[in-house]
């Protein structure tokens, strides 16, 4: 019994790679089970080992009464003395059981407990054992397909390929190898399922590494990788030695080591570049195989950029469906819009001629903006500027209040002529802005003298009929006339009556 326990604690731990410690708890479990069911519990069940760990046995400990009221957990005092001549009334004592006084069911029940710890045990061995391994490569063979899933034997495990992450471009069959990425690892009912990809971009990073010696040994760094699986691959490097070029380094003599990258992705295209700092020369970069003759930073904050080609290589670097230039999108991390060269000369002469326009728009508005100081004054002589401005006279403003006050004749070296310069500049500067002001007001002064005339209460006739003059002030240089309506004096300049408000008109004969 010893040998075989032995024997099968060794194959335990070896084929299923557990441990000794685990197995030993799970036989413990084991045993207590099965005596669970055989007994109604197992809080006295007692499991022992011995030395070498190659026997175990199950023991019933129970207290000694006097008067049992539980027979599981309680012993006559008569029936333990015959088992210990020193025990007394409250002590414990350990009773063997032999196990093949279980019953069938409990028999049943013991080996299905051990068969789910050892289960648990093995999956939870298993997912400590891969969890570490994420990321990496792993190597299996096509098992089975369902619904678009692939299921690969990976040895202690089962690997699941999703749909979702297989290539387009790839086709298996039945015992073929997969090399692919572990992205995660799940429990399930069955046991442990590690998740696998072919389309992830980790996937490219990895298999680069295994065939290019200066990555590993950190000469080369690859930057950044984006990829459309199945399509076309972007990879961006860099090197931290100046002798060492790291796309050559990466494509290798006669394109050997990417030669060997193509073909594990099965065909995809893949374009290796070399990373710079500056945005533009990464730009420019990014959208290869297409020549780029320029790279405009339109918005540094926002990562807007213009890409400038000739003519024959706008729809390379655009791609196929616009490829091309997403991917160089993701790969810069920057907004690129790419355009010709006949393109650009268009869009540079409408802005361009949009400058000028704006231009004009504020060298006109310029021209109308209110002139407030003495030195804005046109064609005034600088020494009255400096005489005034050593007065703290700058402003039109404060020069007329000066002239209301009288202290312009008291300055020093100003000329009563000068004075009158001054003025007749700031009087014709005034005209202008209240005939620019009336301009403004005759649509509403208009609607005014229509209103007026209609409250005043007189007719069409009578604001239409002639006013005769005094005969005496005919032809005189300030005529009167008398109001036909209230019969008060109005002169000839008059539009409305300053008595009553009536409308005036004036009409007069051709004298012969």
């Amino acid at each position: 019994m010893s040998s075989q326990m032995a024997e099968a604690i060794r194959q335990l731990t070896q084929d299923k790679g557990l441990s000794k410690d685990s197995v030993l708890q799970t036989i413990e479990n084991m045993l207590k089970a099965a005596y669970k069911r055989t007994f109604g519990t197992n809080v006295n069940a007692v499991v022992q080992f011995n030395e070498d760990q190659t026997d175990v046995s199950i023991y019933s400990r129970k207290v000694i009464v006097d008067g049992v009221y539980d027979p599981v957990t309680e012993i006559e005092l008569e029936e333990a003395l015959q088992l210990s001549p020193d025990c007394e009334i409250g002590d414990e004592i350990d009773i063997l059981v032999d196990p093949r006084e279980f019953d069938r069911s409990a028999i049943q029940t013991g080996k299905q407990t051990a068969h789910q710890s050892f289960s648990e045990i093995q999956k939870d061995s298993l997912h400590a054992e891969y969890k570490d391994k994420i990321g990496e490569i792993i190597i299996g063979y096509y098992q089975r397909e369902r619904n678009g899933n692939i299921y690969v034997d990976l040895g202690k495990v089962e690997g699941i390929l999703p749909s979702k992450f297989q290539s387009p471009r790839e086709v298996y069959h039945k015992n073929d190898r997969i090399k692919a990425l572990i992205t995660d690892i799940k429990k399930t009912s069955t046991g442990l399922q590690v998740v696998l990809s072919r389309t992830d971009p980790d996937f490219v990073r990895s298999i680069i590494e295994l065939e290019v010696p200066e990555i590993y040994d950190k000469i080369v760094e690859v930057h950044k990788i984006v990829r459309e699986p199945g399509y076309r691959t972007k990879i961006a490097v860099l090197s931290h030695r100046e002798d060492v070029d790291p796309v050559g380094a990466c494509v290798g003599l006669k394109g050997v080591r990417i030669q060997a990258v193509i073909r594990e992705l099965e065909g995809e295209k893949i374009d290796i570049l070399k990373y710079d700092p500056d945005p533009r020369i990464f730009i420019k970069n990014a959208l290869s195989p297409a020549e780029v003759s320029a790279v405009v930073i339109l918005d540094e904050e926002k990562k807007q950029a213009l890409a400038v080609v000739p003519e024959a290589q706008f729809s390379l670097a655009i791609g196929k469906q616009g490829l091309n230039v997403r991917l160089a999108n993701r790969l810069a991390d920057w907004s690129i819009d790419v355009k010709t060269e006949d393109q650009c000369e268009e869009l540079d002469s409408l802005i361009a001629e949009s400058r000028r326009a704006a231009d004009q728009l504020f060298s006109d508005i310029d021209e109308y903006e209110e002139i407030t100081k003495i030195s804005e004054l046109p064609g005034l002589d600088k020494t009255i500027i400096d005489i005034l401005s050593s007065s703290e006279i700058i402003t039109i403003e404060q020069f007329l209040n000066a002239q209301e006050e009288g202290i312009l004749n008291s300055i020093e070296g100003l000329t009563s002529e000068q004075i009158d310069s001054v003025v007749a500049l700031v009087n014709s500067l005034a005209v202008e802005d209240e005939q620019e002001e009336n301009f403004e007001q005759d649509s509403d002064a208009f609607e005014n003298d229509i209103i007026e005339e209609d409250q005043s209460g007189s007719s069409e006739e009578l604001q239409n009929e002639q006013i005769e003059p005094y005969e005496e002030n005919e032809h005189s240089d300030e005529e009167e006339y008398e109001c036909p309506e209230c019969g008060g004096k109005i002169t000839i300049d008059m539009t409305t009556c300053p008595n009553c408000g009536i409308g005036l008109s004036f009409e007069f004969e051709d004298e012969e």
